[in-house]
């Protein structure tokens, strides 16, 4: 489960929401959540793979140019996997962090929740 819960979480940060060909995207939503996958971020929670690909393309249309990347390994246990995360401009500082904390039933995410690291004081 450990090796499949890693390649869950790396392909949910770099080949959906790092995913800029809707396409490809669409194709790797269907395998590798579960059909009425829940996702929850600070601005809402989105349910099913349709809202899950929106949710994922308004987030890369306001942010051109950026792209997500791992910010250290995949920590997991029993069925929960946690991966924190940069995103922002290619090869210049992020401009936010957090992490992406997974469920996993059946080979599949069911639940995701995105937290967002706070800014660091200027």
């Amino acid at each position: 489960m450990e090796d499949r819960s890693t390649e869950l979480a790396y392909k949910n940060l770099l080949e959906v929401f790092g995913e800029r060909d809707p396409q490809a995207r669409a194709r790797v939503i269907k395998e590798i959540y579960t059909e009425d996958v829940t996702f929850s971020d600070p601005d809402e929670v989105v349910v099913g793979w349709n809202a899950l690909d929106r949710k994922a393309q308004r987030l890369l249309d306001e942010a051109p140019g950026f792209t997500f990347r791992p910010a250290g390994e995949v920590r997991s246990v029993q069925n929960l996997t946690y991966l924190a995360w940069h995103f922002g401009p290619e090869g210049a500082p992020p401009s936010v962090s957090g992490a992406d904390i997974s469920i996993v039933q059946n080979g599949r995410i069911a639940h995701l929740y995105t937290m967002l690291d706070p800014e660091p004081e200027q």
